[in-house]
């Protein structure tokens, strides 16, 4: 009959129990996590970097000026700023994690290694914690914005349409189309001073604006991909200007032309708009990987040297203070 044994070693009070039980070691009286010392360190971490990323922020105000030829460059702001967080958020987490490190209870049974690696768990617990709450926080204020955006667009659409407000400004421009293809439209029958319009031209034959421009912009968003106008589409182009404004045919071909050029350059403008914008965007979010990913070894490495600390009953002092500010 096989007979199991279990020693247990205690040693002094309010210590570590020690047993060995099949070569593995078992400690008692502690918990491998104490949430006590992450939540504070977590709280630390948040109000450090609150604390000194306003004090970036009053910085970066004085740097900027709305004056030409004032101030730092947009990449410089923007250079100093990535380099300001990164620096704030290293050093907010790693005093978070030297916290959680330091008021963490020691193990005086457990062997270095694990000792160690429970001290950086607890690190991690901080930057973890700061990090799902600040993501959460992130998540419910963008959908609170949303919100109020789609319920001021709901009141706006009700005044506009309230006979008693009349339709007002607002209404007036929500009703105009900002796209590039009515610009052209527009540019393309606009009157010419100098035209004349043939007289022999029947008035059942004469068509309004909202008769041809819905042609005129599909032609024209057809032809955006070419380099220049299909010359059918061209001289289509160009008799309808002729027969509704009046202009000589050279004239209203040039028309055409300076229209669909004005056009392409207003779909670069905007595709060069939304390159920068993507790469921006693309640049942000890999700062702030890098930035999280150092904040983590920050949290870390603060709660290894809390814990040596802590066992080595080291006194840290801030300027000759021996008190904990």
């Amino acid at each position: 009959m096989a007979v199991s044994t279990e020693t247990v070693i205690v040693t002094e009070p309010g210590s570590a129990s020690v047993s060995a039980e099949s070569g593995g070691v078992r400690y008692g009286g502690f918990r491998y996590i104490e949430w006590g010392p992450v939540i504070l360190g977590t709280l630390g971490a948040s109000a450090i970097s609150f604390v000194l990323l306003t004090f970036g922020a009053a910085l970066g105000l004085s740097t900027v000026s709305p004056y030409p030829y004032a101030g730092l460059s947009p990449k410089a702001i923007a250079v100093l700023s990535a380099t300001y967080a990164a620096l704030v958020t290293a050093a907010s987490f790693g005093a978070g994690g030297y916290l959680a490190g330091r008021l963490r209870t020691a193990w005086p049974g457990a062997d270095t290694p694990e000792s160690h690696f429970r001290d950086g768990a607890h690190g991690f617990g901080v930057w973890a914690l700061a990090v799902v709450i600040g993501a959460v926080l992130a998540a419910s204020g963008a959908a609170g914005a949303i919100k109020t955006v789609l319920q001021t667009s709901t009141v706006a659409a009700a005044g506009a349409g309230n006979p008693a407000t009349g339709p007002g400004l607002g209404a007036a421009l929500g009703q105009i189309s900002m796209r590039p293809t009515d610009y052209a439209v527009d540019r393309l029958l606009a009157p010419a001073p100098n035209a004349t319009t043939p007289a022999a031209r029947a008035p059942e034959s004469r068509f309004s604006r909202g008769d041809l421009a819905a042609p005129i912009a599909r032609t024209f968003a057809a032809n955006l991909k070419n380099p220049q106008l299909d010359a059918k589409d061209r001289t289509m182009l160009a008799q309808m200007v002729v027969q509704q404004i009046g202009l000589p045919q050279t004239e209203a071909e040039k028309r055409v032309d300076d229209a669909f050029a004005e056009l392409k350059a207003a779909e670069q403008k905007a595709r060069d708009a939304a390159d920068v914008a993507r790469k921006a965007a693309l640049i942000t979010a890999f700062a702030a990987a890098a930035i999280l990913a150092v904040a983590c070894a920050a949290a870390c490495g603060g709660a290894a040297v809390g814990a040596r600390h802590r066992d080595e009953n080291t006194l840290v002092t801030f300027f000759g203070s021996r008190r904990f500010w």
